[in-house]
């Protein structure tokens, strides 16, 4: 990991993630609702992760502890506010537990999930280099709507931001608004944040209420304008939270088709920020790429598939509508169309996993073939074998698994089950329709299944039967009414 900035070790980072998000209407505190594939909090922590600044800390309240479960892993502290009286009063709270050495702290919201580490390090130097007591995040939007509005004063600094509730006809009209992320130097916002009072309908603490406090001091605030205004949008409704996650995921796409992937209709196709493709490789229309999945060069994943936490060797393939979670395919290996790969399933080069397979904790060496219809549970498979249609590894006695061993060059024949625990050596031979509970040895042939009757004749008298019946059988029929009828007239 490289060293920390000398400039940014003098900065503490507090993320500000104690409130509910009534607009939501959610029983989920806001900042754990998820877009992009990641809590909003996360994708706050890991843009300041890169800073190297001297500490991250997270404001807490509503659901504090599923907020701090969140950010612990990555290296957050979490810091309690409550009640929750406002953005002036959480950093009141932090004051007393940010490092002492800190001589600037940057402030985030931890409901913007769209802001980059360079937007971030591009405020916190602008701060360093003009000396000024508060640096504001601000961009241009075209429908300013809902956020407060940045005033500037003749030569161009921040004289106070003004909410929109109180904000005059001329004043909505501005469209640089407040994106909520500061950057403060400690010595001059601690007497500010001592001054503040709670002078509003909600009795809060509103750190945006300091502007004006310091600019009353003589100190001066600047304003450092966003060169994307998408990355201060915050998540304060659905809709919002949705067009946030359309832009993460717009992102993603965008950054993997400029390495090399292919992704064809691209916004019919859903790619989670921690999933690698390498070049060459073939994404179709409706494809869910989720967690850690890792996906080598020269592959192809077909319409509808769904892979979650994947491992994908150059040159795997897989066809139209599989869903598979946790397992890896090696390479020129094909699964699919309509294939279910479940936890632990590793399948070998060249292998091919066919229509309504699902594979679980088992392992299928190169070269093996389940075409059809097979359940594979607890299994391994060694180097072409062949698995015919309808077989099924019996792994589960309803008290404890057991595995099923197959060896190489086997041919097990269509509608088997092999109840485990049991072994197939190499180049054995099960026959179809068997029951297998016995070791089957190497280049023998299993078979277990009751002796078929032949009896001649017997379908064509079974017709000449069927036949005869037929009459008395319709009139039989003809005869129900009238008898009805007759117990009608005597009621």
């Amino acid at each position: 990991m490289p060293s920390r900035s000398p400039a940014l070790a003098e900065f503490s980072a507090v993320i500000l993630a104690a409130g509910k998000g009534t607009r939501l209407r959610s029983n989920l505190a806001k900042v754990l609702h998820r877009a992009g594939g990641r809590t909003l909090v996360e994708h706050v922590v890991r843009a300041c992760l890169p800073l190297r600044a001297r500490e991250i800390v997270a404001i807490v309240g509503h659901q504090a502890d599923a907020v701090t479960s969140a950010v612990a892993p990555l290296g957050v502290r979490s810091v309690l506010q409550q009640p929750q009286l406002g953005t002036g009063h959480a950093l009141r709270i932090a004051r007393h537990k940010l490092d002492r050495r800190s001589k600037y702290v940057l402030v985030l919201p931890g409901d913007a999930p769209l802001i980059r580490t360079e937007t971030l390090e591009r405020l916190a130097r602008a701060h360093l280099s003009s000396g000024a007591a508060a640096t504001i995040l601000t961009a241009g939007l075209a429908d300013p709507t809902g956020y407060g509005r940045i005033l500037r004063k003749s030569d161009g600094t921040v004289s106070r931001i003004v909410e929109e509730k109180a904000a005059s006809p001329d004043e909505r009209a501005i469209q640089e608004i407040n994106s909520s992320f500061y950057a403060f130097t400690l010595s001059s916002l601690w007497p500010a944040l001592d001054a503040l009072r709670p002078e509003n309908a909600h009795k809060e603490l509103y750190l945006t209420d300091a502007v004006a406090l310091l600019n009353a001091r003589g100190l001066r605030v600047l304003a450092e304008v966003s060169a994307d205004a998408q990355e201060v949008l915050g998540c304060n409704t659905r809709a919002e939270l949705a067009e946030v996650d359309r832009i993460f995921r717009d992102r993603k796409r965008r950054s993997l088709m400029d390495s090399g992937v292919t992704i064809f209709l691209p916004e019919t196709v859903l790619i989670d920020p921690e999933v690698r493709i390498g070049p060459d490789t073939v994404i179709e229309p409706g494809v869910h790429l989720l967690g850690a999945t890792r996906i080598g060069a020269n592959c192809h994943i077909h319409t509808g598939s769904v892979l979650r936490d994947m491992v994908l060797d150059d040159g795997a393939t897989v066809l139209e509508h599989c869903v598979m979670a946790e397992s890896r395919i090696r390479s020129a290996a094909v699964v699919g169309p309509f294939s279910r790969l479940r936890s632990g399933a590793d399948i070998g080069p060249g292998a091919r996993v066919g229509n309504f397979v699902e594979v679980k904790k088992s392992r299928l060496a190169e070269g093996v073939k389940a075409q059809h219809l097979t359940y594979l549970g607890d299994a391994s498979i060694g180097k072409g074998s062949n698995i015919g249609a309808g077989t099924i590894t019996c792994n589960y006695d309803g008290l404890r698994k057991s595995r099923t061993t197959i060896g190489n060059q086997v041919f097990i024949g269509s509608n088997s089950a092999l109840v485990a625990p049991v072994r197939v050596g190499d180049r054995a031979y099960v026959a179809a329709g068997s029951t297998i509970t016995d070791n089957v040895p190497a280049d023998a042939l299993g078979i277990a299944r009751g002796k078929q009757a032949t009896k001649p004749g017997w379908a064509a008298a079974r017709r000449k039967q069927l036949a005869a019946a037929a009459p008395r059988r319709s009139a039989g029929r003809r005869a129900r009414p009238a008898r009805r009828a007759s117990k009608k007239r005597r009621h």
